[in-house]
């Protein structure tokens, strides 16, 4: 009696919450001038609200069942080895190279080995590498495409060359043929920065499942959101038990929380310098963190995957709209490019201005229309005050790096946007092209 109480009470819970969802959370009427035009944003609906009020219920807060089964969920979406929840992409991104770097891996990365990366990057792409005492060689990008230049990575690839970490930018996946065969020409771990780009695909493969490691966000601005979060998937058996073991403080012991002698001799272990017998749970064998999120945030994940599908053709059906309108300003913006096996899962519409357009005076005139803007990401990142002292080599010139910094912005194209939204910011483009044409004269006669 008491269960059938429970069941019905959580049942009440949970149509009380889509009501709740419904009167709060439900798409609002757009109204040109007034409301706001993301870039990007959290898209969900009463079933993540429910989700989340079944693991409130639990209050089981740590990493667990809905852990588990988001975990699970992933590991079969990219037909990994492993996938393992954090609490960020930033720390996916630690994880992976701190990964590369335990000196329990064969062939592990040692300080002031290289890694190739581009300059145009998110600043916690490149962290993790100089907090590693790693030297990032940084080299240039392509214009359209905003990824790595392969030709520009071999060029750059030295004896002391140990690894390549490639963010997929603004969702548009890299020449995944040229960079895996480099990897595996000249014995270099390969690392994907996947936090942009959950759902693309290269040559029919999702992307994140080229290189050793791959890393995912889940912040709000990405393709799925659980507020804070991100994954790190694991291609090779190899890296799975170290992994885990520095995301859970370093330990040594694999059994999951509340669970205790998985490996049925607790306390039969003799490791280090430690007493033969010392509690296995308190034993630490590798230099770790406490990288973990709340099963309240997987629990909105699970209900975020499973509408990923219907979140990519959005983005994609989103993207080609504003790729269509915007086509009569290709006289003044040089629009997205990717490779011809690529089939991005688009994080946003990337623009460059062209001669005789000030970017500052483009992104103005959208912003004054609530239309939201950003740069791709940090620019060069090697201009950015915290970057400016690391030690690192520059492999070339990174003239479209800054050329990106200088002009280059992007729009939004996440699922929340609808096509009236849409059209807006594509008249808001035309008439600010339209007015600078009509200026030209006048600015002539003045002269």
């Amino acid at each position: 009696m008491t269960q059938d109480k429970i069941e019905r009470l959580r049942q009440e819970i949970s149509t009380k919450v889509r009501e709740y969802y419904e009167l709060v959370h439900a798409p609002k009427r757009f109204v040109p001038f007034e409301s706001k035009v993301p870039y990007a944003g959290r898209h969900f609906g009463p079933e993540e609200m429910q989700s989340l009020m079944g693991a409130t219920l639990d209050f089981w807060l740590t990493l667990g069942p809905y852990g588990h089964r988001f975990e699970r969920a992933l590991k079969v979406y990219f037909d990994a080895r492993d996938a393992i929840l954090v609490n960020s992409g930033s720390s996916a991104n630690l994880l992976a190279i701190a990964t590369l770097c335990c000196p329990t891996l064969e062939g592990h990365l040692r300080p002031g080995d290289e890694v190739i990366t581009p300059a145009v990057t998110f600043p916690t792409t490149v962290a993790p590498l100089v907090q590693h005492q790693l030297v990032p060689v940084f080299v240039d990008c392509e214009l359209g495409t905003y990824n790595i230049d392969p030709a520009l990575v071999a060029e750059a690839i030295s004896p002391r060359t140990r690894a390549i970490v490639v963010p997929h930018t603004l969702g548009n996946p890299c020449d995944l043929d040229a960079l895996t065969q480099l990897a595996q020409r000249h014995g270099l771990w390969l690392m994907e920065d996947c936090c942009d780009a959950l759902g693309s695909t290269f040559a029919g493969k999702r992307v994140g499942t080229f290189g050793d490691l791959a890393t995912l966000s889940f912040y709000p601005a990405h393709h799925i959101t659980t507020g804070e979060g991100g994954g790190l998937i694991v291609n090779r058996q190899r890296f799975i038990k170290i992994a885990r073991s520095i995301r859970d403080w370093g330990r040594d012991c694999w059994c999951e929380p509340g669970v205790s002698n998985t490996c049925g001799q607790r306390f039969g272990w003799q490791l280090g310098d430690l007493p033969l017998g010392y509690d296995h749970k308190y034993i630490y064998s590798r230099i770790g963190y406490n990288l973990k999120p709340t099963d309240l945030q997987a629990a909105i994940g699970c209900a975020q995957l499973a509408k990923l599908d219907a979140f990519i053709a959005a983005r994609r059906r989103n993207f080609q709209r504003l790729r269509n309108g915007l086509a009569p300003c290709e006289e003044f913006l040089i629009f997205p490019q990717a490779h011809p096996k690529a089939e991005p899962s688009w994080f946003g519409f990337p623009l460059t201005v062209r001669a005789g357009v000030r970017r500052a005076e483009l992104v103005r005139w959208l912003e004054e229309a609530k239309i939201e803007t950003r740069m791709i990401f940090a620019g060069n990142l090697l201009r950015q005050p915290a970057f400016q002292e690391i030690t690192h080599r520059v492999a070339g010139s990174l003239t479209q790096t800054d050329r990106v910094m200088q002009d280059t912005f992007f729009i939004g194209v996440y699922p929340g946007l609808t096509d009236e939204m849409i059209d807006f910011v594509v008249e808001r483009f035309k008439q600010f092209f339209k007015r600078a044409a009509s200026s030209r004269p006048q600015a002539a006669a003045a002269v």
